[in-house]
């Protein structure tokens, strides 16, 4: 396949050799099944102090690629061409020269950083492991070189930190650390793989803004491998763009983006969601909404919900919340982790139980349920969880997991289960071939079908969804959304549609309810909170979102730090008139905002 190379030269300085390039790389897997052939000669380069882009579908050779610059492949991988990293070629060094290469040279940043920590060693010991292990530092300049490292990605009290586990982190605190690892050693360049993925999207940002100031503070290389288009928007100087081992498309972020040539490239920009676009974006669906003297589908009243912790306070994550669900709705429940969103999704599906409020499913009350009833009623809620390969058991072929609820439920015979799961296949545009397939056989798009598929089994007058598209591709989780859209039409389901992306809520829901720390802070249609937000906080949460347009998304960056920098102001009067201690919300050294704990920031624990 033939590369449309449209780069001219970037706004970053070439200044010196590349620190990473690939020379006519080509990647093959030998199986039982055969070669497979995972990447085919492409020819790439990293320069100092840029970032380069790696976008396509799951399958085109992003992650295979980066990892033949850290020799990391399996040993049936034969490997093609040249691979340098600064004056080094990778191929030609033995076991020792690349764990002296790694981390020294090259560095990597996973997509999920707690299982690429290790669980039972405290983070100071990791990250002093990679300075004992290169020779950098021992002992105490060790220790107080990881604190440091700490301080410069942004996370407070180093010292504090250097002795908790991975666990008692959070989120975008643990992809710091990971951050913080990766650039320990001063690397020529870092490569990052999917790193804000399952981030929310004020910690997506400001995991952005480290990697970007970070990247001009050290003269980094960076390698992004992402399918987040705003993200690239946000971050990339070049893109060059994957399809099946192919390199299709290279060029400026602006060229890439905003002049697509190749027809590749053309659909995966069609298949972003565009926050501001509202719905229709993927074909013109009409909202279904109840009759006003309907009862809602889901009504909780003044919901509090409490964990109990041996030897700890009482944690409230859901404190006083209030929302109805109308038959044939769809609300999308938006807010950072730890906001309380999947806690709430679990008490509306009888998962766990409420401290106080009421929970009531179509007028009645879901807590008072139980044994015969609380199944019954059971029967009319679908839900469909984020992680599909993990929701479906391996062990069972695709029909039978589609018939499951069938089954628990004792509903019809054979023949009538099969027609009704062959219904619902052609429903989610899955082929029938399926149906004596395993999960594993299918890709994670296809999964995800079947868990929606699962759920509408028994015709569900209420569906919960927790962050169903969030780890899909941009094609794939288009055509899942499209898709959507046209089930909720057919079957006029009620749905609570939990998730961090404000594009896909804009694009599905027809009103939005906003969380911060367990309570609701703005809630209304969707045009009005996400186009017209009154709230402070809902407004951080949309300037936040990134959006696939470099310029657009340069000026949201900046008009996002003018807000930072304002409530960190106002908060600074605050603090002058009243004589007490507050949060301060301005920038730090390198560009992150700092002391956000309870102002819907990366706080913690």
């Amino acid at each position: 396949m033939t590369t449309l190379d449209i780069s001219v030269p970037g706004p970053v300085s070439a200044a010196g050799d590349a620190v990473l390039s690939f020379e006519d790389l080509s990647v093959t897997f030998k199986t039982e099944f055969g070669d497979v052939h995972a990447v085919k000669g492409i020819d790439l380069e990293v320069r100092p102090g840029e970032v380069v882009a790696l976008v396509g579908e799951s399958g085109s050779g992003k992650s295979v690629t980066s990892m033949t610059a850290l020799g990391l492949l399996p040993r049936n991988a034969r490997i093609g061409g040249t691979i340098r990293v600064g004056d080094k070629v990778v191929g030609g060094l033995d076991g020792r020269g690349l764990r002296n290469m790694r981390g020294n040279d090259v560095a990597m940043v996973f997509q999920e950083p707690m299982t690429a920590l290790n669980p039972v060693l405290t983070i100071g010991d990791q990250l002093t492991e990679g300075l004992q292990l290169h020779g950098i530092a021992y002992g105490k300049q060790a220790i107080a070189r990881a604190a440091e490292l700490l301080t410069m990605v942004g996370i407070p009290e180093p010292e504090r930190r250097l002795k908790q586990y991975p666990h008692e982190l959070s989120g975008g605190q643990r992809q710091r650390v990971v951050i913080a690892m990766a650039i320990a050693c001063d690397p020529k360049v870092i490569i990052a793989d999917e790193p804000t993925t399952a981030l929310d999207v004020t910690v997506q940002a400001d995991i952005l803004d480290l990697l970007r100031s970070l990247k001009d503070k050290l003269n980094t290389g960076i390698l992004l491998i992402t399918h987040n288009m705003g993200v690239v928007a946000d971050m990339a100087d070049r893109v060059a763009v994957m399809l099946k081992g192919d390199l299709v498309e290279t060029g400026t972020a602006d060229q890439v983006l905003n002049h697509p040539r190749h027809e590749y490239t053309k659909r995966l920009l069609a298949a972003v969601p565009h926050l501001g676009a509202g719905p229709g974006q993927f074909g013109d669906v009409a909202p279904v909404v109840a009759a006003p003297e309907d009862l809602p589908a889901l009504d909780l009243g003044n919901l509090v919900i409490e964990y109990h912790r041996v030897g700890k306070p009482t944690f409230r994550a859901v404190d006083d919340v209030s929302l109805s669900v109308a038959q044939g709705e769809i609300v999308g429940l938006v807010g950072e982790s730890g906001s309380g969103k999947s806690t709430i999704a679990k008490c509306a599906l009888g998962l766990i139980p409420a401290a106080s409020g009421s929970v009531s499913i179509l007028g009645t009350d879901f807590n008072k349920m139980r044994g015969k009833e609380l199944k019954a009623m059971r029967r009319r809620i679908g839900v469909v969880f984020q992680d599909p390969a993990s929701s479906l058991n391996p062990r069972l072929p695709i029909g039978d997991v589609i018939a499951e609820p069938l089954v628990v439920h004792k509903e019809g015979d054979e023949r009538s289960r099969r027609r009704r799961v062959l219904e619902l296949l052609d429903a989610v545009e899955l082929p029938r071939s399926v149906y004596n397939r395993y999960p594993h056989e299918l890709s994670g798009g296809q999964r995800q079908r079947v868990s929606i598929a699962r759920a509408l089994t028994l015709d569900p007058e209420l569906l919960v969804a927790d962050e169903p598209t969030s780890a899909l591709d941009v094609s794939v989780q288009a055509n899942v959304l499209k898709m959507f859209t046209a089930l909720q039409e057919r079957y006029k389901f009620a749905c609570l549609f939990v998730s961090h992306d404000l594009a896909v809520i804009d694009l599905l829901a027809h009103r939005v309810v906003v969380l911060q720390n367990g309570r609701i802070v703005e809630q209304g249609p969707r045009e009005d909170v996400l186009h017209h937000p009154r709230e402070e906080y809902t407004q951080r949460l949309i300037a936040a979102a990134p959006v696939p347009e470099p310029l657009e998304q340069r000026r949201r960056r900046e008009a996002r730090h003018a807000l930072l920098n304002k409530l960190g102001d106002d908060i600074a009067e605050l603090h002058i008139e009243d004589d007490y201690e507050r949060p301060q919300p301005k920038r730090d050294e390198v560009g992150n905002p700092s002391g956000l704990a309870g102002y819907g920031g990366d706080g913690g624990n």
